[in-house]
């Protein structure tokens, strides 16, 4: 739900300041899982948790949908927000070196002002460092995992049993972050 209303929030500030968009096309899917944010779950009512079906084969008709469109629009990068119920803080899971230290990290630091972060050595049962994990599920919506060329992938958690205001205001932080570092990184890259 967090995730949600971040996403409208920070959609709303992007309109009034769209300078902040500038360079940047957006798609944004504030529910996945339409039965399970009903529900107040992570499953769907078919009884999966839908986040553990992408580039699976799926039967799950949401999957299904997601997929083809990613597919289609071929995405430059992944940013997903969740709310995990295991956590007592912020932290992400992004894929490669650069994207983790210089994208997501600053992103986990200004989002600590308003809640703290996962200094855990594990989360979610993977190694963690920084409260950045460097792996993923098998399954997690995002970039087909065999295509040629690989968008950048963040996943940006909230813990769940924070205040909801809390990881909003967290979310939007982090999100904005992410476009300042992301942008930065773009226009230094064609230097290396």
């Amino acid at each position: 739900m967090a995730g949600s209303l971040a996403a409208v929030r920070f959609l709303t500030e992007l309109v009034e300041r769209p300078e902040l968009a500038q360079g940047y096309e957006f798609f944004v899917y504030p529910v996945c899982n339409p039965t399970g944010y009903a529900d107040g779950t992570r499953h769907s009512r078919s009884g999966l948790d839908l986040n553990r079906e992408f580039w699976k084969n799926s039967e799950q008709l949401e999957v299904q949908l997601l997929e083809k469109e990613i597919l289609q629009l071929n995405f430059d990068g992944f940013l997903s927000l969740h709310a995990d119920d295991t956590s007592d803080g912020l932290y992400g899971f992004a894929l490669g070196h650069t994207h983790a230290e210089h994208v997501l990290s600053p992103a986990l630091e200004v989002a600590s002002r308003v809640l703290p972060r996962n200094r855990h050595r594990r989360i979610d049962n993977f190694p963690a460092r920084n409260s950045i994990v460097r792996k993923r599920y098998p399954g997690m919506l995002g970039p087909q995992p065999n295509a040629r060329t690989q968008p950048f992938e963040i996943v940006l958690e909230t813990p769940a049993l924070a205040p909801i205001p809390d990881q909003i205001e967290s979310t939007v932080l982090a999100l904005h972050k992410i476009l300042e570092e992301y942008r930065n990184l773009l226009s230094f890259s064609p230097n290396l």
